[in-house]
């Protein structure tokens, strides 16, 4: 696997590695923040920062006097010293900025806030129909994303959707408004080819100074490098549609668009306190469809054109029913079938079977369940896959996979995809 993953760099005693050269100061800083972040309310003081990013206490001191001037650092009191006067602790303002993300299913939109450390500050959901068309479901979309954002920043959301022209984003550490300043790389900006950003059509804003970035997550397959849509299964009008340049042009502000499991995996290895960074889990999502996240040696696996994860249409029945997909006999149909007869212990052997194949061939450390249809029966489906995984590895002679329910949705997963480059955890495509 190729890139640093979600889980970024780490240094052998544990801390993140940095290095003092102008081109990397975002890198830098990205590094700093995520100390900041992972400190919470205790704080952490400027040695300790210098420490665990290998930093020189100078770079380190202009790092923080720079994020205290942007509202994104502020002092948390002091600390005993063992020599000299007390060290002055730092922690990051969790609502210097925000971020939306959506999960934009195939008969709901879900849309939350979240701050800096990922916490959900606002929620809305709303019925949509995939099937109503591009322009129907964008206007949707705009319309939530103003709904939730109204609130951050001066004057909210709405307002500088209706200021003058050229009043979008400000770009906060580099990261927004996809530029950077003299000599610097914006974390996950449009430097990056793995992590696309564009720059907001001024014409048509819809940010506030605290909003970086707008994350849309939908069921695949898709091109998450382009944000354009591939064949949604069921929706073929859909294909080949550039989703997330027609929603930069409406909101004016960086949107970045991915599939549905890669957002909610990305979410559960940065934020879910699931598994220790470097594991490997794969996230199954079971809603109005089914399909796979897959984190891998700690960084999230798309596959080379952001196929990996197509999990619900592996054929485990030959002469099985008809999919939408155009095969007979996927998980996905004989799942789906199972939970609109009632029958969940069926529908989690059906689950159960698909994971055990995805085990074989992984190897991975856990196995997550999500997914509206999980969500409101969370134990039938854990017990149901954790037979059929025990019992595979009662004839392997291995040990068993743990199952559990995840703990986060998609939305929030979304809402990862445009914080984690300000924390220098933006995920990385694997080469295959």
């Amino acid at each position: 696997m190729n890139g640093t993953g979600v889980g970024g760099n780490r240094t052998p005693t544990g801390g993140t590695g940095g290095a003092n050269l102008l081109a990397v100061r975002s890198h830098n800083t990205a590094l700093v923040l995520d100390l900041l972040r992972a400190a919470g309310t205790d704080g952490i003081s400027r040695l300790e920062l210098a420490e665990r990013t290998g930093l020189t206490p100078q770079a380190v001191s202009k790092i923080t006097a720079r994020l205290r001037e942007e509202g994104l650092a502020a002092e948390a009191g002091h600390r005993a010293s063992t020599g000299g006067k007390p060290r002055t602790v730092l922690r990051l303002v969790p609502d210097a900025g925000h971020a939306v993300g959506v999960h934009l299913d195939r008969d709901e939109l879900r849309t939350v806030l979240a701050d800096l450390t990922g916490t959900v500050v606002t929620e809305r959901r709303t019925p949509i129909d995939l099937g109503v068309g591009a322009d129907g479901v964008i206007e949707a979309v705009v319309g939530e994303v103003g709904a939730v954002a109204a609130g951050v920043g001066p004057g909210g959301a709405g307002a500088g959707a209706r200021g003058a022209a050229g009043s979008g984003v400000r770009s906060v550490t580099g990261v927004g408004s996809g530029t950077a300043g003299a000599g610097e790389a914006s974390p996950g900006g449009t430097s990056d080819p793995d992590y696309p950003r564009g720059t907001p059509d001024p014409g048509h804003p819809i940010g506030t100074p605290a909003l970086l970035g707008v994350g849309i997550a939908l069921p695949g397959p898709l091109d998450h490098l382009r944000g354009v849509l591939h064949r949604v299964t069921g929706f073929p009008e859909w294909d080949g549609f550039p989703l997330r340049d027609a929603l930069m042009r409406r909101l004016g502000v960086p949107v970045v668009v991915d599939k549905d499991t890669n957002a909610a995996a990305l979410g559960l290895a940065l934020g879910g306190g699931v598994a220790p960074d470097g594991s490997s889990f794969a996230y199954l999502h079971l809603g109005t469809g089914l399909g796979a996240g897959l984190v891998l040696g700690g960084a999230l696996h798309r596959g080379a054109r952001t196929g990996a994860g197509e999990f619900g249409h592996q054929v485990v029945q030959l002469d099985g029913p008809p999919c939408g997909c155009g095969n007979r006999g996927c998980v996905e149909a004989l799942c789906l079938a199972a939970v609109a007869r009632g029958d969940l212990a069926e529908a989690a052997r059906v689950l159960g079977t698909g994971a055990g194949n995805l085990v074989a061939l992984l190897d991975v450390d856990l196995v997550l369940l999500g997914g509206r249809t999980v969500t409101d029966a969370p134990g039938p489906f854990v017990r149901g896959v954790a037979a059929i995984l025990d019992a595979r590895a009662h004839r392997t002679g291995e040990p068993p996979i743990p199952v559990r329910a995840a703990p986060a949705g998609v939305a929030e997963g979304a809402a990862q995809l445009v914080l984690a480059p300000l924390f220098g955890r933006a995920p990385l495509t694997c080469a295959p």
